[in-house]
Parts: C-alpha cells; sequence; structure tokens
C-alpha cells in the first residue's frame, strides 16, 4: 500500500530527498508524473488512469507535506523500507488503508516509473 503522511507532520521536510520515486511534495506545492521519473506525455498509469506526466496537478495537501499515492511504492524496487518512514523524527509516515497494493503491484508500479 502506499504511505501518506499524517497530519502530526511537523514540516521539517527530512521524508522529501528520500522519496525514489519523487512521490513526496511540500504543502500547496504543485505535482507532476514525471518529475523524477521517466514518465512523460500521456500515459495510462497501472491503475488505469489516463494522464498527462508533465501537467501540474493540484496539491493534495495546503499544510504538510503529502505523498501521492499513484507514485509510492513503499520504496519497492530500491529499498527494504520506506524511506520516508525511517527517516521521519515525528513517526508520521504512515500505510494508507485506503491505497493497498500488493507487493508485485508495487514492484510494476516501480518498473512503470522507471522503464526498468
Amino acid at each position: 500500500m502506499a504511505i501518506i503522511i499524517t497530519d502530526e507532520c511537523i514540516n521539517c521536510g527530512a521524508c522529501e530527498p528520500e522519496c525514489p520515486n519523487t512521490a513526496i511534495y511540500e504543502g500547496a506545492d504543485d505535482w507532476k508524473y514525471s518529475d523524477g521519473t521517466d514518465l512523460s506525455g500521456n500515459v495510462v498509469l497501472p491503475n488505469g488512469k489516463a494522464k498527462n506526466a508533465d501537467e501540474d496537478q493540484e496539491p493534495i495537501s495546503d499544510e504538510i507535506y503529502y505523498i501521492v499515492a499513484d507514485k509510492c511504492t513503499e520504496c519497492k524496487g530500491f529499498h527494504e523500507e520506506p524511506q520516508c518512514a525511517a527517516v521521519c523524527p515525528v513517526d508520521c509516515c504512515v500505510p494508507d488503508d485506503d491505497n493497498v497494493e500488493t507487493e508485485e503491484e508495487l514492484l510494476a508500479k516501480q518498473k512503470f516509473m522507471h522503464n526498468d
């Protein structure tokens, strides 16, 4: 499953540079599917959504750092554990029960985003 950042976030930013998928953004910042990935132009995501990877997307949170579930792979294919959770000083990077994915789905998403 994807990871979410709870409202206990202190906006320290420790998590953002640790994400190998560039799925973490500062509150109120727009994001793109192409940020930190090999995606560009019109794509169909593994979940079936059709998107333009180069278009700005609305922030998920205006107040705290947030994780884009469509880009989060729990660091599968890169690390043994989610790096955001490993570095978070207040333990606010937790599993997202609303975005449950198998390890196979997470690895497929990682390969899709990084042309592996």
